[in-house]
């Protein structure tokens, strides 16, 4: 069908699979250009992973006016923008005869990218309800369909036969090849999984929304134990990813039942939808790879009020001695902690080695304002834990280069009931991305070990007191 300048503003009718994504494609190469021009005015570069990734310090509320223009402006040229990609994917849905409350998923950051994908593959709902066909692979769909039984059990057994292996291989391809541990690989890779599971599970026949899902989930789990058994990963980190992957496991999968529960569904599209996906997934990979983010640069702060005065304080910032063996939790998985810290010199210029489980932090000493403040950079640090693994020294590429720490500090603040409080800063980066899952599990363990050496240094500056 041909263009008609009516197909930007019009919700009604239906769009096919080639003009939406042609169309889509163009707004997006229009919008972008748009966008980097007025970066360009007000001198602020605008990549094209700004749209699902931007780290920018500040929020608006303290922004300057300079900023509320510019923010202001992209909002206003984004509008239009906003409605032609609406009405486009209200008509792509109901040609695919998909329900039109997905165009929800529109608006949904990064995750939209897999909506547009999945419009992009499934085809268009056939007229009168019509079983619609596809030439695409019929010979692979023929034989894919005589491999997979017809039976719920011996479907399910077989998606995840043929799904599992090439989910531990996009694995390998994200961390070992790219050394990425990225949004293709803890967002796309669980999401399609589960998409695809539930549509080979459900390839002869539509199946329950229940059993869509338990595949889905079942999925996930044995690409973890995969993962496990043959050394590629440890127990932490698949626990840290076990929530993220599982949510979306079960989205893809509910999206596979959605697709599956259409009048006119195939197998034939079953096998495209599921094919494309497959060969979809390494290349996001290998576009995030080029595209490089920069992690953003995050803060923790903890504090505790010490019944001592700072100069009492102070001495225990510097080194402390050995710590007692943890009773945390968290650190008896193998997480790093803090054993004690030593210093070499004084003042600015000395070198500070905050010695963990796992070895130490070089700490070159940058502000020495006895007894106010002891701020220190971050030249070496150890792996950031011991992984659980049923194999010896197994040591995925994360335990280093991911998590960096850049500088930390010790602020003294004397309180006028004659106590003081002590606030300990950490600075880092985290190379795990979606940030905003990663940087909670991140967060937390910094403030557990904040916690463990304040607790100490109080316990000490109390004792000498």
């Amino acid at each position: 069908m041909a263009f008609q300048p009516s197909d930007l503003w019009n919700w009604r009718g239906t769009v096919g699979r080639g003009k939406y994504v042609a169309i889509g494609l163009i707004l997006f190469a229009v919008k972008h250009n748009i966008d980097r021009v007025i970066g360009i005015t007000f001198d602020r570069p605008w990549p094209f992973v700004n749209y699902w990734f931007f780290d920018e310090p500040g929020g608006i509320d303290d922004a300057p006016f300079a900023r509320w223009k510019f923010y202001g402006l992209l909002v206003a040229v984004a509008l239009p923008f906003i409605w032609t990609g609406v009405v486009l994917t209200l008509r792509r849905l109901r040609s695919a005869g998909l329900p039109s409350w997905m165009v929800a998923f529109f608006f949904m950051p990064f995750l939209n990218l897999f909506f547009f994908l999945l419009l992009g593959l499934v085809p268009p709902r056939a007229a009168g309800g019509e079983r619609s066909r596809s030439n695409f692979g019929e010979r692979l769909t023929n034989t894919l369909g005589r491999m997979i039984p017809d039976s719920q059990l011996g479907s399910a057994a077989m998606s995840l036969l043929v799904m599992v292996p090439l989910a531990i291989g996009a694995t390998l391809l994200s961390v070992r090849t790219l050394g990425d541990y990225g949004w293709g690989l803890f967002v796309g890779l669980p999401f399609f999984l589960g998409l695809t599971s539930a549509l080979l599970y459900g390839f002869h026949r539509p199946r329950s929304l229940g059993g869509c899902l338990a595949v889905s989930l079942l999925s996930i789990a044995l690409v973890s134990l995969a993962l496990l058994v043959f050394a590629i990963e440890g127990v932490i980190c698949l626990v840290m990813a076990a929530p993220l992957g599982a949510v979306l496991a079960v989205f893809g999968g509910f999206i596979g039942y959605v697709i599956q529960r259409r009048p006119d569904y195939s197998a034939g599209a079953a096998f495209q939808t599921c094919a494309l996906a497959v060969l979809a997934l390494p290349v996001f990979m290998l576009l995030e790879h080029r595209a490089q983010f920069s992690p953003p640069l995050y803060e923790v702060k903890t504090s505790v009020v010490i019944n001592a005065s700072p100069e009492k304080i102070w001495p225990n910032l510097v080194a402390f001695t050995e710590l007692p063996p943890p009773d945390e939790r968290l650190f008896r998985t193998g997480i790093a902690y803090p054993v004690r810290a030593e210093i070499e010199g004084r003042g600015v210029g000395a070198v500070r080695r905050c010695v963990f489980s796992t070895g130490a932090f070089v700490e070159p000493i940058e502000v020495w304002d006895e007894p106010r403040l002891l701020r220190f950079g971050v030249t070496a640090q150890p792996p950031v834990m011991q992984e659980v693994s049923p194999y010896d020294d197994l040591r995925p590429p994360h335990l280093e280069n991911y998590l960096h720490s850049r500088r930390g500090q010790f602020l003294l603040t004397p309180l006028s009931d004659g106590t003081t409080l002590l606030e300990g800063t950490t600075w880092y980066e985290n190379r795990f991305w979606p940030g905003a899952y990663w940087h909670l599990w991140s967060d937390h363990i910094i403030h557990q070990i904040h916690l463990r050496v304040l607790d100490h240094i109080k316990h000490l500056a109390e004792q000498k007191g």
